[in-house]
């Protein structure tokens, strides 16, 4: 599971323009007015190391009921309960304020690891305003530019180190003897209602009202002497309806880290409204985590149905997730218990496809097979080449292609070989990673 760190500190210091350059793209939005930022934006960064999560979290607005200050105070906390590495920005224009005084005295008596990044930093001549920030007791601060990037590769190395990535982080699939499975979705659609009918007993609390659940909660269960962990996630709804700053808001980041725990996603769905945008921001989550997937159409009991219910609601799945096709659908209701009992069956089959792993040379026969049926498209008149195949790791498969062109591999092509390897080893509810890499022959004009 990736390491997570937190970006913290008052409006308009510049959070979001660092979390744009740790990301690597202009994720978050950036104005010149406080409190712009009014939801957690999440990505993944990498410097030197193993990729880790980024959090970037919102501003505040004095017309809030309660001050800036409560509402640091809250944020640091949140921060700090969840995250492994706090970084706290701060404004070395401005100098110290009272807001930073509060949250630096948090994270002082606080266990987590944090780092001070005096943004706004532009040149040699700003230099001396961040030596004011050491009054703040932390032990790690650093200039930074987040404008003009400036001190964000210094920055960047420090959080490695502070992370200790290479000892916490590994690439390998974690075998614990378990598969553990998250129950994810928008809230109300009856997460804790199937997490009871699987336990056969009230462990979760249940009610009508969305938002019960505000924590991941872990249930062991065993079927057959197999063991399970069922992660009964908090719902994820839009982030219009997200308080600012609240402990709903983390709940958010505490699905995400569900979701990289889990090795088996499933995602309820609500059959009374059908499938919403927010649920394919979900299941798109899941497909970027590389997790095995089973969607849920739960509530099947409270829908009148006629002999093309069932295809009406696979046509519309198909429509809005064109990238999920390969996830499996069950059709259930949590209440009555209707098909629930093969869900877990269900969540064997798509783990086992997870895991698959593929011989080298029945790999690469069947490369041998796609290519002859429908050849690579050519990329500058030069016609594009994969040499071979291998597959070194799984869960997800994932596949390495070596080629003479990497960046000539259209998508189309790629959706056609992720295609052709899911049926050929009918593999069911795994999303499947291909890598292109070069591969120079000197005696290749067209290498």
């Amino acid at each position: 599971m990736h390491s997570l760190v937190a970006i913290v500190g008052r409006p308009n210091v510049g959070k979001s323009t660092l979390f744009n350059r740790f990301v690597g793209a202009k994720k978050a939005i950036v104005l010149n007015t406080p409190g712009v930022t009014r939801d957690r934006n999440y990505g993944e960064a990498r410097w030197a190391g193993p990729p880790f999560d980024v959090i970037d979290t919102g501003g505040f607005e004095s017309g809030d009921t309660s001050s800036i200050v409560t509402q640091m105070r809250e944020q640091a906390l949140a921060a700090i309960e969840e995250a492994d590495l706090v970084l706290f920005v701060v404004d070395g224009r401005a100098g110290v304020t009272p807001d930073d005084i509060e949250v630096a005295q948090l994270l002082r008596s606080s266990s987590c690891k944090s780092i001070c990044a005096v943004n706004k930093i532009d040149g040699m001549q700003q230099e001396a305003l961040m030596y004011e920030f050491y009054s703040l007791g932390l032990e790690h601060v650093l200039p930074v530019s987040a404008e003009h990037g400036r001190g964000v590769g210094e920055l960047l190395e420090e959080i490695d180190e502070q992370l200790e990535l290479s000892v916490h982080y590994t690439e390998e699939e974690e075998d614990t003897g378990e598969t553990r499975i998250a129950l994810l979705g928008r809230p109300n659609v009856g997460k804790s209602t199937l997490t009871n009918r699987l336990l056969g007993q009230d462990r979760m609390i249940v009610d009508s009202t969305a938002g019960t659940t505000r924590d991941a909660i872990d249930a062991p269960l065993v079927v057959d002497g197999e063991r399970f962990l069922l992660i009964d996630t908090a719902g994820l709804r839009r982030k219009s309806n997200i308080r600012r700053w609240s402990s709903e808001g983390f709940s958010v980041m505490r699905t995400i880290r569900a979701i990289e725990r889990c090795h088996v996603a499933v995602v309820l769905i609500d059959a009374e409204e059908g499938i919403t945008d927010q649920d394919a921001k979900i299941i798109g989550l899941t497909h970027e985590k590389g997790r095995a997937l089973v969607i849920l159409v739960n509530k099947w009991d409270a829908i009148e149905k006629d002999h093309k219910t069932v295809d009406v609601y696979r046509d519309q799945i198909d429509l809005k997730l064109p990238f999920a096709g390969y996830a499996p659908i069950l059709f259930t209701s949590g209440l009555t218990g209707q098909r629930v009992h093969k869900l877990i069956g269900l969540v064997k089959q798509v783990r086992e496809h997870h895991l698959f792993r593929a011989p080298t040379g029945p790999l690469n026969r069947w490369l041998e097979e796609v290519v002859q049926r429908h050849h690579p498209p050519t990329h500058k008149q030069k016609r594009l080449r994969l040499y071979y195949v291998t597959q070194p790791r799984n869960a997800p498969p994932t596949l390495i292609f070596h080629c003479n062109h990497p960046d000539a591999v259209h998508l189309s092509y790629q959706r056609y070989l992720t295609n052709q390897f899911r049926d050929h080893f009918q593999l069911l509810g795994t999303p499947i990673k291909l890598v292109f890499r070069g591969k120079d022959n000197p005696y290749d004009p067209e290498s």
